[in-house]
């Protein structure tokens, strides 16, 4: 028998307790949150599984698997979440990055692989940062600037600028703006890249309550998704350099309507790409 307060056995409870509320990824959210509290890689929960934890260790697990089974996501309660290559802070205030942004940020480096320095990128809606800073650490010679209509979104990526760009952060300029509203009409950028609110009020019923219940709502969802991304991409037209990139994340079923309608209204020429699940997800346009 195992003890009661080893790692095998906390993990094997937890996992039942969790499978009883209905997550569907008991095992690995146990986990990843007994490992981020130990401060262990998750593949070394195995080696020390025998490991006793001492009662101030197992109250806070408690704490983290009764949060978890109410629907928080773990990264919520770890407080971080892994993105292309590094381990970005969030918090309630910005969304939890998903796979499908980073094939964003991959799409954008290999297609820009060549651009010179000082090529002048915004992240708008950046939310945690994840996009603009994980562009910044793989070309520290662009210029780069964050803006939110959340100043505590805005937060949360200054903070993941400290922590992951070091001196580099000086040359960022954040904006807290509602789109492009408080950032001067005169700029322009080389690149704007977006991945801003596009699911329709009307899915929150059939999404999971981790989305619903704790990510905010102001980065995700829309009475009318369509209107406002015609009015985003309007915009984002002004302030882009000539031949300039405009790049977003959207909502599958509007990406080719989207494009349509941009072509011809001063854009140059534009394409939809695929997400790796084959969804229509990206629009790509050229000024």
């Amino acid at each position: 028998m195992h003890h009661p307060d080893s790692i095998l056995s906390l993990l094997k409870k937890s996992e039942d307790f969790l499978k009883k509320k209905e997550i569907s990824s008991a095992r690995l959210d146990a986990e990843i949150l007994l490992a981020d509290l130990l401060n262990l890689q998750r593949v070394k929960l195995y080696v020390n599984f025998e490991r006793l934890l001492n009662e101030s260790e197992k109250d806070a697990y408690r704490e983290r698997i009764v949060e978890r089974s109410k629907n928080k996501p773990t990264s919520y309660i770890t407080g971080q979440k892994s993105f292309f290559n590094s381990v970005f802070f969030v918090n309630e205030n910005v969304l939890i990055p998903r796979p499908e942004t980073e094939e964003l940020v991959e799409k954008i480096l290999s297609d820009f692989k060549n651009e010179s320095q000082n090529f002048r990128v915004l992240d708008l809606c950046t939310g945690s940062g994840c996009i603009g800073i994980s562009l910044k650490i793989a070309r520290n010679d662009w210029n780069l600037s964050l803006s939110d209509i959340s100043q505590e979104a805005l937060d949360v990526a200054e903070k993941n600028s400290d922590l992951l760009l070091g001196e580099m952060k000086e040359s960022i300029q954040f904006f807290a703006s509602d789109l492009f509203s408080s950032i001067p009409p005169e700029n322009r950028y080389d690149l704007i890249v977006t991945n801003p609110p596009y699911i329709p009020n009307s899915d929150k019923e059939t999404m999971m309550k981790d989305v619903v219940d704790y990510e905010p709502h102001i980065a995700l969802f829309l009475e009318n998704p369509k209107e406002f991304l015609t009015t985003l991409i309007e915009k984002a037209h002004s302030y882009l350099s000539p031949n300039g990139k405009f790049y977003m994340e959207t909502l599958p079923s509007l990406a080719n309507l989207l494009l349509e309608e941009s072509i011809g209204k001063g854009w140059a020429e534009g394409k939809v790409e695929k997400d790796l699940s084959g969804k229509e997800r990206f629009v790509i346009l050229r000024k």
